[in-house]
């Protein structure tokens, strides 16, 4: 098999014939065979029929169907165990990451390219809130983690046989793709698009929430600066204390008249607080993936 394509769908009965109409052209256009492989979290709409009809007519299509909803990355790490290609491009099916990108990735990938990574320049039909923290998101990620991963790019990539056994090796149980490619390594290439809008309905993945998960695990997963930070934030709290122990002594020994009041205890009691409760969550967010990591649970279980 030359080439796989992972498809991740939850409530998408409008979009999966339109996706296959534009994707099976270029595929075969551009390799000899191919398999498109759908991962299905359980959808009370007809996506499953539709994948099912499409199938009946196209043995190149499969279906991955999980026994629950597990979410969009745990079915993206379900198809990568699955797939047998080659080369694996990973791509949502809502279209907003245009096919016709697969034949540039495909020659970048025959250049001698081992991932190939969709970059976003413009995004069309995105809150401008969303747009901006994730922007901010991407800076702060790169900033403090231990790996590089490219701005304004999500899953949409190619990546070779040898990068998805690695990945496939990864016990992490986050599923955070960006993290674990650029975890992995080898030569990436980078193909800019302008992002359209979605062809059919509203995303059941990565809404607001969603996506701040996913920036936590890209921070936390990937870094232990915001422990560093804890720590530094303590220190210099400390030093602000003694300064201003040391300001109320001098002004003592001065003979200058001090005046001690319930707002000035109320606000350092509040702000004591403050940070000894974001140190606490920050501690937090750590645990609770330390918790998660060591149950080993599967990441995903096929029906």
């Amino acid at each position: 098999m030359e080439l796989s394509v992972i498809v991740p769908v939850y409530k998408e009965e409008r979009n999966v014939p339109e996706f296959l109409r534009r994707v099976r052209p270029i595929l075969q256009n551009c390799v000899k065979d191919f398999e498109i492989i759908f991962c299905l979290d359980p959808s009370p709409d007809r996506t499953q029929e539709v994948i099912l009809e499409e199938r009946a007519k196209d043995p190149a299509i499969k279906l991955l169907s999980f026994s629950r909803r597990f979410g969009q990355p745990m079915a993206t790490l379900g198809g990568l165990s699955y797939a047998r290609g080659d080369a694996v491009i990973v791509m949502d099916v809502d279209l907003q990451g245009p096919p016709e990108l697969i034949t540039e990735m495909v020659a970048q990938w025959k250049a001698g390219y081992d991932v190939v990574v969709a970059q976003r320049r413009t995004r069309t039909g995105e809150p401008l809130l969303k747009c901006v923290l994730a922007n901010v998101a991407y800076r702060v990620i790169n900033k403090i983690a231990n790996v590089e991963i490219p701005p304004n790019t999500g899953d949409f990539r190619l990546m070779t046989r040898r990068v998805v056994e690695e990945i496939n090796r990864l016990k992490e149980g986050h599923g955070f793709l960006r993290g674990m490619v650029a975890v992995v390594g080898f030569r990436q290439a980078l193909v800019p698009f302008d992002r359209p809008a979605r062809f059919s309905g509203e995303t059941h993945y990565n809404r607001f929430v969603g996506s701040l998960r996913i920036g936590f695990n890209g921070i936390f997963c990937f870094s232990t600066y915001a422990l560093s930070l804890c720590t530094q934030m303590g220190f210099l709290i400390a030093g602000v204390s003694f300064l201003v122990a040391l300001v109320y002594l001098v002004m003592k020994l001065m003979g200058a008249p001090i005046t001690l009041g319930h707002p000035t205890i109320v606000i350092l009691v509040l702000f004591m607080g403050g940070i000894q409760l974001i140190s606490i969550g920050i501690l937090g967010e750590y645990v609770g993936r330390i918790y998660e990591e060591v149950k080993q649970r599967l990441k995903f279980i096929v029906d």
